[in-house]
């Protein structure tokens, strides 16, 4: 029997799916005590707003002195919180024996971290132990941006026979200043969704923005890219948590960022909205065409550069030269309107296409890569 494809996976159902609401996960970082959980637990579902409730059992922490979750004590507690409140309840999971804890104790769903993410041989772990039982999984992006190990989680998974399958969003690491505690690098969740389009997408602005006072505006820009819901983490008391209390919310003020999220249709019935849409897409059609054929047109007067530089012997590479071309291209793309980050990136990638066109010509390699 040939395995299952995640084209097959169907979007994630969820209480209030039906009306399509965005699916709320929410809950502290850490489950630090029955009475902290249960009362989180009550006061968020007195918002109306949370679907599933999250808390970490066991906490993969960078240094060993930092706390690292009750373990399993903290399970049963989960469970008086999910009769005290009527919300499911989730937690993470490393390896198989916390998955058999979990399934033991009854908790509703799983959730692999991006630490193991990042690991094929503990998500297979993690897949066999799941293996015939339909409990829901969710499947956090790895620390490192690579698609193919997000990917190949979800294949794994599934291929255990899980249905219930969602990807989580919560960014990832980087180098150099950022505001971000982890950087979205939102193109990667957008190729993950363009190729299979049915997969259930949440975003952790959490984990992403690392501070609290950047959550409201992580969440909304993931609802304005179709994203499928949040999982925000919420505490009593946030500055008094036990594990990233920077990032943590109450759960009334989760309520508030909530209400405050304009939670935007993936498409309009209106006729005039769709003939008026149509229009401005064509335009932007031809302003593509014409910048593709632009492209070309330079690269082949890089060609001819590349040859020049060949028969006198000069290097690819000028620094002035490239100097030259960040400062007047930047400055021209700030007198219309574009940013200095999109520009310097687009030109960046236009000088490594060149490089790579001029290399060949002067080392007379095969003409174009297909």
């Amino acid at each position: 029997m040939a395995n299952p494809s995640l084209n097959d996976i169907t979007p994630f159902n969820y209480p209030g799916s039906k009306d399509n609401q965005p699916l709320l996960i929410s809950g502290p970082c850490s489950v630090e005590s029955e009475a902290q959980y249960v009362e989180t637990a009550l006061r968020l579902a007195k918002t109306g707003k949370v679907h599933w409730l999250r808390g970490g059992i066991w906490k993969p922490r960078t240094r060993p002195d930092a706390f690292e979750g009750v373990g399993e004590k903290g399970l049963p507690w989960m469970i008086k919180a999910r009769e005290a409140s009527g919300l499911p309840v989730m937690t993470e999971v490393a390896n198989a024996k916390q998955v058999e804890l979990c399934l033991n104790h009854g908790i509703d769903a799983l959730w692999i971290g991006a630490r193991t993410t990042v690991n094929p041989f503990t998500v297979q772990e993690i897949a066999d132990a799941v293996r015939g039982v339909d409990i829901p999984v969710f499947i956090k992006n790895p620390v490192n941006p690579d698609l193919a190990l997000w990917l190949g989680a979800l294949e794994r998974i599934q291929r255990a026979g899980i249905t219930q399958i969602a990807a989580i969003h919560r960014g990832f690491s980087h180098v150099g200043d950022s505001i971000y505690r982890n950087k979205p690098m939102w193109e990667i969740p957008i190729a993950l969704r363009t190729a299979y389009p049915n997969i259930s997408l949440i975003c952790d602005p959490s984990h992403i923005c690392g501070r609290r006072d950047l959550l409201q505006n992580v969440a909304q820009k993931a609802m304005d890219l179709g994203f499928n819901g949040w999982m925000i983490e919420s505490h009593i008391n946030p500055d008094a948590a036990l594990s990233d209390a920077a990032q943590q919310i109450t759960p009334e003020a989760l309520d508030a960022l909530i209400e405050a999220i304009e939670v935007r249709q993936m498409r309009s019935d209106d006729m005039t909205f769709a003939h008026q849409l149509q229009s401005l897409r064509s335009r932007i059609d031809k302003v593509d065409e014409e910048i593709i054929h632009l492209l070309g047109k330079r690269m082949h007067i890089t060609e001819e550069l590349g040859q020049f530089k060949k028969e006198e012997s000069v290097t690819i590479f000028q620094i002035d030269r490239w100097k030259e071309i960040l400062e007047s291209r930047t400055l021209l793309a700030e007198q219309v309107g574009l940013s200095k980050e999109f520009i310097t990136k687009y030109l960046e990638q236009l000088h490594k296409e060149s490089i790579r066109t001029q290399t060949r010509v002067m080392n007379n390699t095969q003409s174009k890569a297909k």
